[in-house]
């Protein structure tokens, strides 16, 4: 069996379309081989179907490896390695802070738009704050925000 560079195009560009409606972003790299072995055709004409084959997987597998290993600079980042982006942020107190006791007391704040990737966080103060009122970030501790009275 013989595959034409433009049947290699083809798969490419059908992986790359299956990839707009599976959002994936796995069969993208397995597109991306398929456009490389046409090219490759083009150039190198009557290579191997096994060659091809071969040509095909590697440069998918280095592809999706490179993607995932390498170039995404997200891979591993915690809500905690954003927390110096929410010291400073403005929201509303949607759950009043009652009188603290030995610990301070806790509430939850609503934020316009999403900090450390949620609009509602649970607070802490170390004074009686009403809901409604707006509040500041103080401080990241842990998985709540200290916050104070603007």
């Amino acid at each position: 069996m013989e595959l034409a560079w433009w049947q290699w195009m083809i798969l490419g560009l059908g992986l790359g379309l299956l990839e707009l409606f599976v959002p994936s972003f796995f069969m993208i790299w397995f597109g991306l081989g398929a456009l490389l072995v046409g090219v490759a055709l083009l150039v190198m004409p009557g290579m191997a179907f096994s060659t091809q084959i071969l040509l095909w997987t590697a440069a998918s597998v280095a592809m999706t490896v490179l993607w995932f290993r390498v170039l995404r600079k997200d891979a591993g980042k915690t809500r905690s390695g954003q927390a110096d982006a929410a010291l400073g942020e403005i929201g509303v107190l949607v759950r009043s802070i009652e009188p603290p006791g030995v610990e301070p007391g806790r509430g939850e704040v609503r934020f316009q738009k999403p900090v450390m990737g949620s609009d509602v966080w649970p607070c802490l103060a170390d004074e009686v704050i009403a809901a409604g009122e707006r509040v500041k970030v103080l401080a990241v501790d842990g998985q709540l925000l200290k916050v104070g009275k603007c």
